[in-house]
Formats: structure tokens, sequence, C-alpha cells
């Protein structure tokens, strides 16, 4: 079987299409918007708080103790928390008032149209380690990945919603504003593929412990500064709370379940 730094190709191809479905999701919801419809605040708070709750688990109760096991503790424990300080990085680097996670207030078509582009690329620099992230776990088990990159996509449905919703509203073109909300998306298989690409020369058990706590730090970071705002911000914070134990009891029943 042909490999590829200890994997065929057929793993690589998987994990790879994971991230991509996962990062493609923003163009659910710049249907929403093309549709003029969006799904209902109490459905995201629950929908977001969900997904905080199945990444917050599987990243602390699964990703960072194999991390561990692995590559020792302290090196796990160091990698997590890099993970968490470049997303933390990039997080801070995109200006507030074009941060996608940020309130704004534009009124005007002009500034509508900027807000929208402007989200666009803070949504495409955000989702670059957000498709590592996803691409990583499926390329270590695949299995374990999709309920990340389900997390994953369903938070990106209203990163889409931010992107096209302004565009919409400012040049009267729905269907092309879905396709920018689409392909801000695309950035997460290209932090994928830069990701892998970088670390292809150093692939091996240690580097994947390495990354999977990494990762770990990464969706913990996301799920506290990104969806569990953003699932408040709905009004509805019980059923944001409700959503993460949904998702923390999904993951934990998941997981017994496993074979091994």
């Amino acid at each position: 079987m042909d490999t590829l730094a200890g994997y065929d190709w057929g793993a690589v191809a998987l994990a790879l299409s994971i991230s991509m479905l996962a990062g493609l999701s923003t163009g659910v919801g710049g249907v929403f918007v093309a549709l003029k419809s969006a799904p209902s605040n109490r459905f995201l708070a629950g929908a977001l708080g969900f997904s905080s709750g199945v990444m917050v688990y599987i990243s602390l109760v699964e990703m960072l103790p194999e991390a561990a096991e692995q590559v020792g503790e302290w090196p796990a424990v160091a990698a997590f928390f890099g993970g968490v300080g470049v997303i933390a990085l990039i997080d801070w680097l995109v200006p507030e008032e074009v941060n996608p996670h940020e309130e704004h207030d534009s009124t005007n078509a002009p500034n509508l149209a900027r807000a929208g582009a402007l989200t666009a690329v803070a949504i495409a620099l955000h989702n670059f380690p957000e498709g590592f992230a996803s691409f990583m776990s499926a390329l270590a088990d695949p299995v374990l990945a999709a309920p990340i990159a389900l997390a994953i996509a369903i938070h990106n449905i209203p990163e889409g919603i931010a992107v096209a919703a302004p565009l919409r509203e400012a040049t009267g073109r729905r269907w092309r504003a879905a396709g920018w909300a689409t392909l801000s998306g695309l950035a997460e298989p290209a932090g994928a593929l830069v990701g892998f690409l970088l670390l292809l020369p150093f692939l091996g058990p240690s580097t994947l412990g390495l990354s999977f706590a990494a990762v770990a730090g990464i969706m913990v970071f996301i799920s506290f500064d990104k969806l569990l705002p953003s699932a408040i911000h709905t009004g509805h914070h019980h059923h944001s709370v409700y959503g993460v134990v949904a998702g923390m009891a999904v993951m934990a029943l998941s997981l017994a379940l496993l074979p091994g």
C-alpha cells in the first residue's frame, strides 16, 4: 500500500474531506441568508452549546490524556497551552471592528459591503487553525474526528450568516453573498493542507501526540471564546447550558461505546 509519512493516501483523503465538509458548512449559513430565513435563536443557542460541550469534553477527556500517554504529561500540557496561545494570537491580531465575534454597527450599504468582505477575511483567518484541528484529528482517528467535525460545522453556520447578511443587504445579490460565505470556509481545508505539509517531514507518534494536545487547546479556546459567548448572546442562555450538557453526554456515551 502506498504510504505518505506512515499514512496511506486514503486516510489523508478522508481526513481532508472531513475538514472540507466542516469548513463548507459556512455555506449553509449563506443559504439561510439567500433564502431570507435563519435558524431560531433558541435553536442556535442549543446547537452552539452542544458544539461547545462536544469539543471541551473530547479535548479534556480523550485528546489531552491520549497526548500525555504518547509524549508525557508536561510536553502534552505545554502543547495544549501552545495551541491556546496560537488561536488566541490569531484572535488578537484580527481588529475588533472586523472580528466576526464582536459587535458591529454598520448601517449604510458601503459600510455593510465592507463589513461583509472584512468578516469573510476574518473568518477565513480564524478557520485556518480549525481546519488543521479537524484534519489532524481525522488523520489519527476518523471515528473520533467525526463529532469534532460536526461541532465545527455547527458553529460555522452562524459565521456564514455573518458574512452573507451584510453583503446581501449591500448588494441585493443573495446567492453571490452565499457564495462568498462558502468561500470563506475553504480556509479550513487550506489550513489542513498547509499544516500537514509543514509537519510532513516530522510526522510520527510524538508529533501526532503533540498535535493532538495542541488541537485540544485550540478547541477549548474556540469553545470558551466563540461558541459559548455566541450561544449566550442569543438570549437563551438556559438552552446554551442544556446544549453543553447534551454535547458532553453524547460524547461520553460515544466514547464509552467505542471499541478499545
